[in-house]
């Protein structure tokens, strides 16, 4: 992606909004980090803006290459509690776009896509096993599954798409899942290895802890404003000015907040709700298996996780975000729709109802285009991931901070042939097709949700 001229003037960075409430992932990962606030002016060779799945790999990735440098990462706010924290879980090594049918591109687009996401989880696993972040590391596929005949056929298509990419899957039937879940509500299922399974809040925090010492953190700090220069950014925080060499924005869709891609994101919400811990006798009633991941057939059903704590997650529902905001309102609404997909799939155990509900958000482009790479001189981003963020969102991390330093690799060849974000339509425009297209599609998927 080529970089544009910087123009010299003071932009005003309008700050994230705050989540109306916390995420289960967050409530349930341990204890919060030292709180490291900024004071005074601070100077460094790299800062790195958001410490989601991209900023914290990117800060990562750079102080590994340039021991010698001073790194510094702030987020607006918890690192674990914002949007990376939020997702279900599941680092995928071949994304499935929800846009298509069969939930692939094409073929080329898949070689690619899946030689990125791979890149992503082994950076991830390295994490893992060489320094020890715990992050409930399960590396056991996904199960992509069917409750209606529809759903079946559309699995039978993403068969179809993964015999042509040449990928290893098996056909799991009815009593199997049954086993597998305790749950009735599934006929047939997919299973795809090559994906993990992580606790994200977890993973995320405590691998803020293991940052090479040459990273400093600092959170709840909110850009201000920001003057871009040749040599030389500037940025402001509620707590003094940064001062630095090159920066790194990995801010998803407010990345446009910064002057970059105006117009391109669309904001989407979705939903998850999360159990308190079963009990041994209410183990019985949800399957053999000590953890699992459950992809929906139908892109809009119910995507669920079983996990090492002995809880139940769902997510469900779509819907666009006015100005990247949701509401207390929205987040009730879904736990809703939630209880009743609860209902479908255990309903010995449904009646317990839910000790977390909350939104994420999911920031798309209209044309599916993502914004990589040298944004103006000195100056890098990633974002658009437009789902499936732990792989992808690790890897396009990684390799932003490689290209910072004017490393070259695989990756960054086929990161920089990306089509960028186009502008989206309109926002009433926008905002009326999302909340049409997504009920639509919502009420199509059936007792998939």
């Amino acid at each position: 992606m080529a970089a544009v001229q910087v123009v010299h003037k003071r932009i005003v960075v309008e700050p994230p909004r705050t989540e109306p409430t916390d995420s289960g992932w967050y409530l349930t990962s341990g204890p919060a980090l030292p709180l490291n606030a900024q004071k005074g002016d601070v100077t460094c060779e790299c800062l790195v803006i958001g410490a989601g799945w991209m900023g914290l790999h990117a800060a990562r990735r750079y102080a590994e290459l340039r021991p010698q440098a001073k790194v510094v990462l702030v987020d607006a706010g918890r690192i674990g509690n914002n949007a990376s924290g939020r997702c279900m879980g599941f680092a995928i090594d071949l994304a499935h776009n929800p846009r298509k049918q069969d939930f692939v591109e094409d073929d080329q687009g898949n070689r690619d896509e899946l030689y990125v996401n791979t890149e992503g989880i082994n950076y991830l696993k390295s994490a893992v096993e060489e320094l020890g972040v715990d992050c409930d590391w399960d590396p056991q596929g996904k199960y992509h599954s069917a409750a209606s005949e529809g759903g079946v056929a559309d699995l039978v298509e993403f068969s179809k798409a993964l015999d042509r990419l040449d990928q290893k899957y098996s056909w799991v039937e009815r009593d199997e899942m049954r086993e597998i879940t305790g749950s009735k509500h599934y006929i047939k299922a997919l299973h795809h290895p090559g994906t993990i399974l992580i606790q994200p809040a977890k993973y995320l925090k405590n691998m803020a802890r293991k940052l090479p010492a040459n990273v400093t953190v600092f959170e709840n700090t909110a850009v201000r404003s920001a003057i871009f220069g040749n040599t030389q950014h500037v940025f402001e925080t509620a707590a003094g000015t940064i001062k630095a060499k090159k920066v790194i924005i990995c801010t998803a869709g407010y990345l446009q907040n910064f002057g970059f891609f105006p117009n391109s994101a669309i904001p989407v919400y979705t939903f998850a709700s999360m159990t308190r811990p079963l009990t041994a006798k209410e183990l019985a009633s949800v399957g053999s298996h000590e953890t699992y991941g459950l992809i929906p057939a139908n892109s809009f059903g119910t995507t669920v996780r079983r996990t090492f704590d002995n809880r139940l997650y769902l997510r469900n529902v779509y819907s666009y975000a006015t100005n990247f905001k949701t509401t207390l309102e929205d987040v009730m609404n879904a736990r809703k729709q939630q209880q009743v997909s609860f209902d479908r799939r255990w309903p010995e155990l449904s009646a317990m109802g839910f000790e977390a509900s909350w939104g994420g958000l999911l920031t798309l482009s209209q044309n599916g285009g993502m914004a990589w790479g040298e944004f103006a001189p000195n100056v890098y981003g990633a974002a658009f991931c437009n789902g499936t963020g732990i792989a992808r969102g690790t890897a396009f991390g990684k390799a932003v901070a490689e290209l910072a330093i004017g490393a070259k690799s695989h990756s960054i060849d086929i990161l920089q042939k990306r089509t960028p974000p186009c502008r989206a339509y309109p926002t009433l425009i926008t905002s009326l097709g999302v909340r049409f297209v997504t009920g639509r599609r919502f009420k199509q998927a059936g007792i998939e949700v």
